[in-house]
């Protein structure tokens, strides 16, 4: 019989997604020990998210803060129907607010 294989339900990229969410000033360093990442990893999956509209990155004096747009449908062809902020309503407590004009 062969170990047990690792998976999860919820990709790396969904997981920095909800700690975002939970916290939109997190430096990366903390959002990567909270996911069980790198901190290079972390950086990836931020610019994804960034390149992909999810996130809005912002400088807030020597801070980066993200910005999550709850309105970005989800990328799964089953789950397209379905809106980010209805995960993060569910999974991190919070669906944030869409950013100013939207």
């Amino acid at each position: 019989m062969t170990g047990k294989r690792h998976w999860t339900l919820i990709s790396s990229h969904g997981a920095v997604l909800i700690e975002v969410a939970r916290d939109p000033d997190l430096p990366v360093r903390e959002i990567a020990g909270r996911v069980g990442l790198t901190d290079r990893h972390a950086y990836r999956m931020l610019a994804d998210l960034c390149d992909e509209g999810y996130l809005v990155r912002e400088r807030v004096g020597a801070k980066t803060h993200y910005r999550v747009d709850p309105k970005r449908p989800m990328r799964h062809p089953v789950l397209a129907d379905h809106r980010v902020g209805e995960l993060l309503l569910a999974l991190a407590g919070t669906e944030p607010a869409a950013g100013d004009g939207d």
